[in-house]
């Protein structure tokens, strides 16, 4: 099961790194809070295109290096918790974005945080059957 959620996982971080990069890139620089750029020498482009490649290279990690994925876990687990002030940003304003277009939709987004966190835990979690 957790090899099956890995597998999910890792699909996902590609599909949405690559969104990041290609159809969905202008759409997701509405989700940039303007402190990080404020802050930082990277326009709201460049957060999308580093965020995208972050998300295909942990991706393909975690497939690629399989005696590395609990390490691989926790930094999925810490990406997740790094973007989510930009779904916060993306509910508080109301812009829409790339799959969420309503109030409902940016307030399920911020639910789904966690449980993506949980998800990189868990299924890099070493298998007891295994010990």
């Amino acid at each position: 099961m957790r090899s099956v959620a890995r597998w999910l996982l890792a699909a996902l971080l590609v599909v949405a790194g690559l969104s990041h990069l290609s159809w969905a890139r202008r759409g997701y620089r509405i989700v940039v809070p303007d402190w990080v750029v404020d802050h930082a020498p990277i326009d709201k482009d460049g957060v999308v295109v580093a965020s995208g490649a972050v998300e295909i290279l942990l991706g393909a990690a975690l497939v690629g290096l399989p005696h590395e994925r609990r390490r691989i876990g926790s930094m999925i687990a810490a990406f997740f918790v790094a973007v989510f002030s930009g779904n916060v940003h993306q509910w508080r304003t109301g812009q829409p974005a790339p799959l969420m277009r309503t109030d409902r939709a940016r307030f399920i987004r911020l639910l789904l945080q966690p449980v993506l966190v949980a998800w990189a835990l868990w299924s890099t979690a070493p298998d007891r059957a295994a010990h």
